[in-house]
């Protein structure tokens, strides 16, 4: 097993803070790429606002998702990472999560759903890690994650309901106000919150004024309903394109976007794709239907965002394409 040779270990309890993302930012350097900030002033027109989109498409595995993996598995301390490391993903996290594990010399176990798209399972295999695959439900995860981990005496990595992983995916925003300059909005899709909590705390710990927004399917609007009660809503079933939009909002980070999130803004299916079909044709990269969320967002509530600068976390590009073409 490989050393780190990084600052003391961290553990998952508790809320992250500021100074987590900070010290996140520092333990994955080694590791992670720092993405390009793109822009475009075609779609600056159609937006009405000033946009700055932060590539994670462009982040090894494809996704946001290393950044919170590499913070969690090159922060254990070496006893705990000989046992390896056990999670439960639909796709990007667990590729993100083989690949840490590979480059620090560990095992890697992953519990995906029957459904996950073919190019994440295809992704998760590659870099090495042990595929259990269930039934899509998440009682059905949890069950299996549960006799993975008393089978291994591994550590649990949760996709998004884990401190560090939250530190993880903070570290996207750092970068991209270090290069945007000051920001007005910061917005990120919202799955189970990890990434869109990350942004928040990034964000407020920079500039407090920073408005940080959620962008949702319509039709997996769970955090914008649990938002609205006051409390988390488990009972939804998601019916979206977003294959890696239909998670809840877990303990960790429901309340730290009841803390720090202005909002979350709704997309229909069709504004999704739409938007999709803009990043592709207007910055030249390819995303997944869950990166356009944000934009499809800002493009349909234009006069809450009109003339402001506005920052997009462009989340992820491992597209099933073949998926994908029978998507209406």
């Amino acid at each position: 097993m490989r050393s780190t040779n990084h600052e003391s270990p961290i553990t998952n309890h508790g809320f992250p803070t500021f100074d987590d993302i900070l010290a996140a930012a520092a333990r994955i350097a080694p590791h992670a790429h720092v993405t390009p900030v793109l822009r475009s002033r075609s779609l600056d027109a159609l937006a009405g606002c000033e946009l700055h989109f932060k590539a994670e498409n462009l982040q090894r595995v494809g996704a946001f998702k290393f950044r919170g993996a590499a913070n969690a598995v090159f922060g254990l301390d070496e006893a705990t990472a000989a046992r390896g490391v056990v999670t439960q993903s639909s796709g990007n996290h667990g590729a993100a999560i083989a690949l840490a594990c590979r480059e620090r010399g560990i095992p890697a176990h992953v519990v995906v759903p029957a459904n996950t798209p073919k190019v994440k399972l295809a992704a998760i295999a590659a870099f090495g890690a042990r595929i259990i695959q269930c039934e899509p439900t998440l009682a059905a995860r949890d069950a299996a994650s549960r006799a993975v981990l008393e089978e291994t005496g591994g550590e649990l990595v949760h996709p998004y309901n884990d401190a560090r992983v939250i530190a993880g995916q903070g570290t996207a925003t750092l970068e991209l106000l270090h290069e945007a300059g000051r920001l007005d909005v910061v917005m990120a899709p919202v799955s189970g919150g990890g990434l869109m909590s990350g942004t928040a705390l990034a964000a407020h710990g920079i500039d407090p004024t920073i408005e940080a927004w959620g962008a949702e399917p319509a039709q997996a609007a769970d955090a914008h309903a649990s938002l609205a009660r006051g409390e988390r809503v488990t009972d939804m079933v998601p019916d979206t394109v977003c294959d890696g939009l239909r998670a809840q909002l877990g303990t960790l980070t429901f309340p730290i976007l009841q803390a720090h999130c202005a909002g979350i803004g709704l997309a229909s299916e069709a504004e999704i794709l739409a938007a999709m079909r803009l990043v592709w044709e207007r910055l030249k990269v390819v995303v997944e239907p869950s990166a356009a969320v944000p934009l499809a967002v800002v493009l349909n509530s234009r006069e809450r965002f009109a003339g402001r600068r506005v920052g997009i976390i462009l989340s992820g590009g491992n597209l099933d394409v073949d998926a994908l073409m029978g998507a209406r």
